[in-house]
């Protein structure tokens, strides 16, 4: 019996040692998924590394190594060891899909984007031949009939209290910095709803009462997102997401999402700055509007996570001290930072490239934790300094405390701010051995 081994690398942390954790929380889908699309004469295994260890004595005729950030520079010292070993690598995922060249020097196939059409052929083929393409690469245009994933693979690991659903894939928006607009170029795939809540009820009938919508951008179709709440509510589950801070200027559509057991989402914020915005193709967010907005979305009862980036050329020394005044007045529960990187294959990448602004070409730099372009008014040196002086400031206790137990929407969500609580906990570990939080 053939078997395929699917591994998500980790991350190197500081000193140069493995980012290991006792349990993952969110726990990503794809290899699930994979699982179930597998014909019944493969073998499946699945190892996750920031939980388990990586068994290079492994009896899999495949190894297919997913390429997420830049984890994948721990995947490539992966796949170097096994193809040592004779072993078929096969790369996927978004960054091999925008370095393909650098990524084939290290595995014998690359999956470019959606996998729906290319994995089953690339099992074909090995049936067949023994051997792979080089490159599959087979966009995907509708996302009907997709299997039930094998959760099994997931809740046999110490995992959290929610599994993973898909709703959609893409945005219709092309920031700059995205690398969901280098791969899906504008376009939003959302899935039927009948086979979003069948997934989601077989989540709940492996004991779950939370789940998290996998979606770039969850209100990308408002009509789509109205009718997935609607069959959601009936469930009685508890559930979050990704999307668009423009959700908050829908008073209607957020009461809906809370009754249909909404507890947070995640937002794209970027910057304080509207030159920044606009620096990173998102003028269509208004600085002028993210408390409004974000106040908005607490006071429906919804937890907000952000993502803020730090070093366009909009930023100063007094922006990035006046970013931290903004998450401490607008009691963001969770905010996470990273430094603007351009992600080779983006259009960004090659602004600062063709500008001559880039520090270095040495991707494994590319970490978001430390500068890679020449910033204007500052050295790289002193933005990656400001960088973590914001991110240690916004996770000292007091802000915590401020922004979690003490939240004044807290009362409407109590285990959701208590879970924000712990998140914010888990990320100040991470920071004071001076690696970005940004697994859980």
């Amino acid at each position: 019996m053939p078997k395929i081994l699917f591994i998500q690398p980790t991350q190197y942390g500081f000193g140069g040692k493995l980012c290991k954790q006792k349990r993952i929380y969110l726990p990503g889908l794809v290899f699930p998924l994979l699982a179930a699309m597998t014909p019944s004469n493969w073998e499946v295994e699945v190892l996750l590394e920031v939980v388990d260890d990586v068994d290079f004595e492994s009896d899999a005729h495949i190894v297919g190594i997913g390429t997420m950030g830049y984890a994948m520079w721990r995947g490539v010292e992966i796949a170097d060891e096994f193809r040592r070993r004779g072993k078929l690598v096969v790369f996927g995922g978004y960054m091999a899909s925008l370095v393909l060249q650098d990524a084939l020097d290290h595995a014998d196939a690359v999956v470019v984007g959606d996998a729906e059409i290319s994995y089953p052929r690339l099992l074909q083929d090995y049936e067949s031949t023994g051997k792979l393409q080089r490159v599959y690469d087979n966009p995907v245009t509708d996302l009907s009939g997709l299997p039930v994933p094998r959760y099994d693979l997931l809740t046999a690991k110490p995992i959290g209290n929610m599994l993973p659903v898909q709703a959609g894939r893409g945005c219709p928006f092309s920031c700059s910095f995205c690398s969901i607009a280098c791969l899906y170029r504008g376009r939003y795939i959302s899935r039927p709803v009948p086979e979003i809540i069948r997934d989601i009820k077989a989540i709940r009938d492996f004991g779950y009462k939370r789940f998290y919508l996998i979606d770039d951008n969850l209100v990308s179709n408002e009509i789509f997102l109205r009718e997935l709440a609607l069959a959601i509510a009936p469930l009685g589950m508890k559930w979050s997401t990704q999307c668009a801070l423009m959700v908050g200027d829908k008073p209607e559509l957020l009461a809906l999402l809370k009754r249909s057991g909404a507890e947070m989402m995640s937002f794209g914020i970027e910057s304080i700055t509207q030159a920044g915005l606009d620096k990173l193709n998102k003028s269509w967010l208004r600085v002028s509007e993210h408390e409004r907005l974000i106040a908005s979305i607490g006071k429906a009862g919804i937890l907000v996570s952000s993502e803020m980036i730090i070093g366009t050329d909009s930023d100063t020394e007094s922006s990035i001290r006046a970013t931290y005044d903004f998450i401490r007045k607008t009691r963001i529960p969770i905010p996470r930072f990273y430094i603007l990187t351009p992600i080779p294959g983006s259009e960004l990448y090659e602004e600062y490239r063709l500008a001559g602004r880039l520090v270095t070409t040495e991707w494994r730099r590319f970490d978001v934790g430390t500068c890679v372009v020449e910033p204007v008014g500052m050295s790289a040196e002193r933005l990656t300094e400001l960088f973590w002086w914001l991110y240690n400031k916004v996770m000292s206790l007091p802000c915590i405390l401020r922004r979690t137990l003490f939240h004044p929407e807290a009362w409407k969500a109590p285990r959701a701010y208590l879970f924000a609580l712990y998140v914010n906990l888990h990320y100040r570990r991470y920071l004071k051995k001076r690696v970005l939080p940004n697994i859980l």
